[in-house]
C-alpha cells in the first residue's frame, strides 16, 4: 500500500488548517529538525473515549493520507481518515485559553477541554475502520 495523496479536486478536503494554526506549526515546525509533515490522528483514550493528536513527523507512512494546506504537509493515517474527515483545526491565543482546537463534525459530544472525543453510538464501526484493536468492523 502506498502513500495516497489527496487532491482538492472532487474531493472535500480531510482536514483543513486555518491560517492562525498554519502559521502557529510552521513556526514550530521551523524549531524542529528533520521534521517535514504534521500528523493529525486519533487514538482510544480521554474522558470521552478518543483522543486528538498532532505531532510532527520526517514523513508520511505507508497507508497514510497525505495533502498540503496553508503551506504545510500534513498525515492522516487510514485508522484516523474517517474520523477526522472535515475537521478544521485552529490555533487560539485569548484571556481564556491558549493552544490548539480542532472543531470535529464528527463528535457528538466532547469534553470541558476539548482534547477528546466521542462518536455517534449509531456509527457503523465499518465506516470509521474498526475500533482500533486491529480488527476491521
Amino acid at each position: 500500500m502506498a502513500v495516497q495523496e489527496r487532491t482538492e479536486e472532487g474531493t472535500s478536503q480531510l482536514v483543513s488548517l486555518t491560517p492562525a494554526a498554519a502559521a502557529k506549526i510552521s513556526a514550530l515546525m521551523a524549531e524542529e529538525t528533520d521534521v517535514s509533515v504534521l500528523r493529525v490522528a486519533i487514538e482510544g483514550g480521554g474522558c470521552s473515549g478518543f483522543q486528538y493528536g498532532l505531532g510532527f513527523d520526517r514523513s508520511a507512512q505507508e497507508g497514510d493520507h497525505a495533502f498540503e494546506c496553508e503551506g504545510v504537509q500534513v498525515v492522516v493515517d487510514p485508522f484516523s481518515a474517517p474520523y477526522l474527515s472535515g475537521a478544521v483545526v485552529d490555533y487560539l491565543e485569548t484571556i481564556q485559553e491558549s493552544g490548539f482546537k480542532i472543531d470535529n463534525p464528527n463528535a457528538v459530544s466532547s469534553c470541558g477541554c476539548g482534547h477528546s472525543f466521542q462518536v455517534s453510538d449509531e456509527t457503523d464501526p465499518g465506516e470509521v475502520g474498526g475500533c482500533g484493536s486491529g480488527c476491521s468492523a
